[in-house]
């Protein structure tokens, strides 16, 4: 299912033909003027220096959208309206684990930040939102930038970044505001903001509770969520500011990670495997049980109107288990003797156990920035350094273990030094030009696997990351070419691979072209064409590794190539503004080869493919954002700013593996949310805001997520697709209140 990439007539009418068949509204995209990539503040990461730097494609949601459009869902499925994305959910509702792919790239890949600071787990490289609820409500911007991104936040981006600004510090005056939301699936969340405003034009202090509570689309797939922040801003002079900021998340969420097997799909798409006793019931507590603390101290400092400084100190302190019961567990994979119980000697046993990971995480970072009429430039360095602690205990048993048996505890460190340099210069007020350089070293110390503890690594990875991009504007008009390189350090699953089998760290190449014009009425019209050659990308074969692991394998070459087009279109500058979005990609692996269990023959047998698809990786991604507000114009009534926001999303067909076999697959599939929000003037400056989400309208019956696993027996291959079923109309209502 590629196209043509220079295709651009099939291209253009596609759009036509989405503009006007489906009435629908895409991201919100930003203006692409340049503006200085230096961080002025090291804290707040404004709007204008994310705009700039040497991310060509970059998106961004203001507050008052993530305000009117932030019900219960989770922040992937706020950023699903942005071009290239698609989200998926667990849970099947949008509560609980959640994640999204960029362009097809996965949370392992794209670089996630929380002012600055580095929210990635260093190990699995993943994020994990479920650990950070509602944090939405904090958020005074996110932005997405694609490509290799900007590198002064540490590890740089391997194909996407996410930076999420929560340091809603800047209003002078004392606000406040508490919503209540609850709907389909049991779904409840409340959320209260207070700010104390500018006291004696020093201080300023920010308290977020939430609270979010969900019995989930899928069965025992229930979340129970808390979220808190405090941020607080102290002002020793203009120029020189301090800010603290705290953050608390806290979840417990029943496991749905397992899927449902194709096969049950038509009878019992809600079904949940996991937790299943020997009787047929299931065990309640299946449950995974995890918090996260975030610390984060920032200094900026002026110096003059030429230099500033600037420092930033981080500890995120996590801590947590899953629980599972599981049945026919062998002794001897806990280290445990058979036991003998009269003439019989068991081999294997039910029992309950908790897989538990106790990490700090912790760094700062040091700058120095010089501006000039004509040039800028910036020094960053950065240092982290993660101390995670792997433990399992079996807390219940049939038969043959001690109370609490700890079977496991592992230990592993990582550091990250890197030093990254930067330098804009304004040739003309056309033309610009920009430079990054980073130097990165990164060593990880492994002491043993849940699954093989007696591997032990000290690996140690170099990298050097340049990147560079020309910029030309002239009367609305701007053009924009970038090239980066970037490397990636393995993570921890690819790392069990035994010393015979140790995975390279990959690479990428990313090249991008945008081109925009700014328009009076019609806003924005963006068109950015990008091309990612990667070396050494990491994909799951099903090969068996020496330590007898299916772990990701170094594949030598494989590209995305793809162009993504936005418009913003202002029908009429109160009452209508449509802005549509489209995504067109070829995903390729040059040379595949799967591996397949061969239990006629044992071992394994490989099947070579050629010029195969990057696995979830759709060749169309289309969708958009038409806002309208019909009573815009009687601005002298209370309720003249109801607006109703109508959100499609049309994802393409994705293979589950890299074979490109069809019977491994995503079908495509097309939704579409409708969000009816209503805000009253009451006096003074309080607002009562009303709002319902309807979700899913049409109903679909889709699935956004899924594993396959292949083998042969009997002379014959034999498939078996898991699906994460996402769930039909849903909604959600709510209202809330401001003063």
């Amino acid at each position: 299912m590629g196209f043509k990439l220079f295709g651009m007539k099939k291209i253009w009418a596609t759009l036509i033909l989405v503009c006007t068949f489906i009435t629908v509204g895409f991201t919100q995209t930003t203006n692409q003027d340049t503006v200085r990539h230096i961080e002025l503040p090291a804290a707040v990461i404004s709007q204008q220096e994310l705009n700039s730097g040497i991310s060509t494609s970059l998106q961004s949601q203001r507050k008052s959208d993530i305000k009117r459009l932030n019900q219960s869902k989770d922040l992937p499925f706020l950023l699903s309206q942005f071009s290239s994305v698609v989200v998926q959910s667990d849970a099947g509702s949008g509560t609980g684990y959640t994640s999204l792919r960029i362009r097809g790239t996965d949370l392992t890949r794209i670089n996630v930040t929380m002012n600055g600071v580095p929210v990635n787990d260093p190990e699995s490289q993943a994020t994990y939102f479920v650990n950070t609820p509602d944090i939405a409500s904090s958020c005074r911007s996110i932005d997405i930038s694609k490509g290799v991104g900007y590198s002064k936040n540490g590890n740089g981006s391997f194909g996407a970044a996410i930076s999420l600004n929560t340091l809603d510090v800047n209003s002078e005056k004392a606000t406040g505001s508490v919503t209540i939301d609850a709907g389909s699936f049991r779904t409840f969340k409340t959320s209260a903001k207070i700010s104390t405003g500018l006291i004696h034009q020093k201080w300023i202090s920010t308290l977020r509770f939430s609270s979010i509570k969900s019995d989930g689309y899928v069965q025992r797939s229930a979340s129970d969520l808390t979220g808190f922040q405090w941020t607080t801003k102290y002002i020793f002079k203009p120029g020189t500011n301090l800010i603290f900021n705290y953050l608390k998340g806290r979840e417990r969420t029943g496991q749905a990670w397992n899927g449902v097997l194709q096969t049950e799909m038509d009878t019992n798409r809600r079904y949940n495997s996991l937790g299943i006793k020997r009787d047929g019931s299931f065990y309640l507590n299946q449950t995974d049980n995890y918090g996260q603390d975030y610390y984060q101290l920032f200094l900026d400092h002026a110096l003059n109107s030429n230099f500033s400084v600037g420092a930033t100190l981080f500890y995120t302190k996590g801590k947590g288990y899953y629980e599972e019961y599981k049945l026919d567990q062998e002794f001897e994979t806990y280290h445990v003797k058979n036991p003998v119980i009269g003439n019989d000697t068991l081999v294997t046993t039910d029992l309950i156990r908790q897989l538990w990971l106790d990490n700090d995480f912790m760094g700062g970072r040091l700058m120095l920035n010089y501006f000039s009429e004509k040039t800028d430039i910036g020094l960053y360095l950065n240092y982290n350094l993660y101390k995670g602690r792997h433990f399992g205990k079996v807390i219940w048993a049939n038969d043959g273990f001690p109370e609490n048996y700890e079977w496991y505890r592992l230990p592993a460190q990582k550091s990250d030094v890197n030093l990254y340099g930067m330098l804009e210069h304004r040739f003309s007020p056309t033309l610009h030009v920009v430079t990054d350089l980073q130097v990165r070293s990164v060593r990880y110390q492994l002491n043993g696997f849940r699954n093989n503890p007696a591997l032990n690594y000290d690996l140690h990875y170099q990298f050097f990351n340049p990147k560079a991009n020309i910029e030309w504007k002239n009367q609305g008009w701007l053009s924009r070419m970038s090239i980066g390189w970037v490397g990636k350090e393995p993570n921890r699953d690819d790392i069990e691979a035994g010393a015979d089998n140790l995975p390279k760290p990959e690479k990428l190449l990313n090249i991008e072209w945008t081109f925009s014009k700014k328009m009076k009425q019609w806003g924005l019209s963006q068109v950015n064409i990008y091309g990612m050659f990667y070396k050494d990308q990491l994909v799951l074969t099903g090969k068996i590794n020496d330590v007898g692991a299916y772990t990701r394998t170094n594949i030598p070459s494989s590209y995305r190539l793809g162009i993504e087009m936005e418009q913003v279109i202002r029908l009429n500058s109160r009452i209508l503004e449509l802005a549509v979005n489209a995504a067109f990609s070829m995903n390729k692996i040059n040379n595949f080869t799967e591996y397949q269990d061969d239990y006629d023959m044992g071992g394994q047998v490989k099947k070579e493919y050629q010029l195969t698809d990057i696995s979830f990786s759709p060749n169309q991604v289309i969708g958009g954002r038409l806002t309208v507000s019909p009573f815009a114009t009687l601005v002298k009534y209370s309720w003249s700013k109801f607006a109703i926001d109508i959100l499609p999303k049309f994802v393409g067909q994705q293979y589950l593996d890299n074979t490109s076999n069809v019977n491994r697959k995503l079908d495509p599939y097309f939704i579409k949310d409708v969000i009816l929000s209503c805000p009253f003037t009451l006096k003074n400056t309080t607002v009562l805001q009303a709002k319902i989400g309807l979700y899913n309208i049409y109903n679909a019956k889709y699935e956004s997520n899924g594993y396959t696993y292949s083998y042969r027996y009997n002379q014959q291959e034999n498939t078996y697709n898991y699906y994460f079923p996402q769930a039909g109309f849903h909604f959600m209502a709510g209202v809330g209140i401001d003063f």
